[in-house]
Order: C-alpha cells, then structure tokens, then sequence
C-alpha cells in the first residue's frame, strides 16, 4: 500500500474513532438527536450522513461490499440508539480497513468510477474529498455536543 493510501486510511479511522467519542460523550440518546438555534442537523444525522457517505464511496464503489445507500435516511431517521450509531460507525471502519488494501496507486490516477460533481475527477482527488468531508462534518459534531451541553 502506498504511503498515500495508508495517509487516507489513518485519518479516516483516526476519525471515525474521533465521531463514536463524540457520541461517547453525551450524557443521553435524546440529547444526540436535539436540535437548538439554526443548527440544521443532529450528530446523530450527521453520524448517519458520514457512515452512509463512506460505506457507500469507499465501500461499495471502490470495495465492492455491496452496501446499498439511502441518502434520504440519513437526514430523516431519528431516535436511533447509541449503541446503534456506535455500530454503524464500526461498520464505517471495517469497510474502510477492508477496502484500502485494495486499491494500487495506478487507481488513484484514474477517474473515480461514480460521476459525483459535475465533472469527472480522479479517485486521488475523491479520497481527499471525502476525508476532509469527514472532517468538517465532525466538526459540526463536536459543536452540537458543546452547544447541547451548555
């Protein structure tokens, strides 16, 4: 595995251990699920949006698991279980851990194999996306938490 891939690999588990922390930390389920002021989505939302969003990329387009998305869900479900959340998140990682040791440089190179913006881009470019996509969501995660808890 290049040292590339292993870089995308890292900080996406690094991250996702970061987002179930997150959840770890709130002092009940209803409190993941709370909105408050112009907040838009729920870190129990947004832990679905970014579980869904990577088994979906990663997973089934570049792993092959099958994995099949439900983006509308990701927004619309409420009151899922910690527990829940927490297992969907190491579902989220194992797709991860399972697909990075498939792919060879010569694939970065080329273009990512769903059209997802309007122009074509290569997976290289895709994978930065979607780690620093994982970033800002779980930003946003961290900021819910300390904006319930306050």
């Amino acid at each position: 595995m290049s040292e590339f891939i292993k870089s995308i690999e890292k900080i996406l588990l690094r991250d996702l251990n970061k987002l179930a922390q997150e959840l770890q930390q709130y002092p009940n389920e209803e409190s993941i699920w709370q909105l408050r002021g112009d907040i838009k989505n729920t870190a129990g939302n947004l832990c679905l949006h970014l579980c869904g969003n990577l088994q979906h990329y990663m997973g089934a387009n570049l792993g092959g698991t099958g994995y099949q998305r439900n983006r509308e869900a990701e927004f619309s479900t409420k009151n899922i279980s910690r527990d829940s959340l927490i297992k969907e998140i190491e579902a989220t990682r194992k797709a991860i851990a399972n697909t990075m040791p498939l792919l060879k440089d010569d694939q970065l190179e080329l273009t990512y194999p769903e059209k997802v913006f309007a122009e074509p881009m290569t997976t290289r470019y895709f994978l930065i996306h979607l780690t620093a996509h994982l970033g800002y969501h779980l930003g946003q995660v961290n900021y819910h938490r300390r904006m319930i808890l306050s």
